[in-house]
């Protein structure tokens, strides 16, 4: 299984925190959102994940890279696509069952269920 997490949004709602950091880079109890997504799929046995970027993905990608080294795939927007436009732009990606999660949505859910 798959994860493709959709972390592309500018998160205009909470200006002015989103001026200079995307919404997935908020931290979240000392980590960024993204942190706690990434690590609740690997938890769950998910090693594969890809994520949608399009403002300031390089904050995003400069950030993983640094904690996960270059297993993480990225597909960068040239301009916004949207909930599904952004998870077809990473379609060479999906080919096997995979779950989608958005970036700034931290759970508890059982991902294991789903396998």
């Amino acid at each position: 299984m798959k994860a493709i997490i959709m972390a592309g949004g500018e998160g205009s709602r909470l200006r002015p925190l989103t001026c200079g950091i995307p919404k997935p880079m908020v931290p979240m109890a000392g980590k960024p959102a993204i942190w706690h997504i990434i690590n609740h799929v690997q938890k769950h046995g998910i090693n594969d994940v890809g994520v949608t970027l399009f403002y300031l993905p390089h904050k995003i990608k400069d950030y993983l890279y640094e904690q996960y080294g270059d297993v993480i795939k990225y597909y960068v927007e040239d301009k916004p696509l949207g909930t599904a436009g952004s998870v077809k732009n990473a379609a060479d990606f999906l080919d096997d069952t995979f779950v989608v999660i958005s970036g700034d949505v931290i759970t508890d859910i059982d991902l294991k269920k789903s396998l």
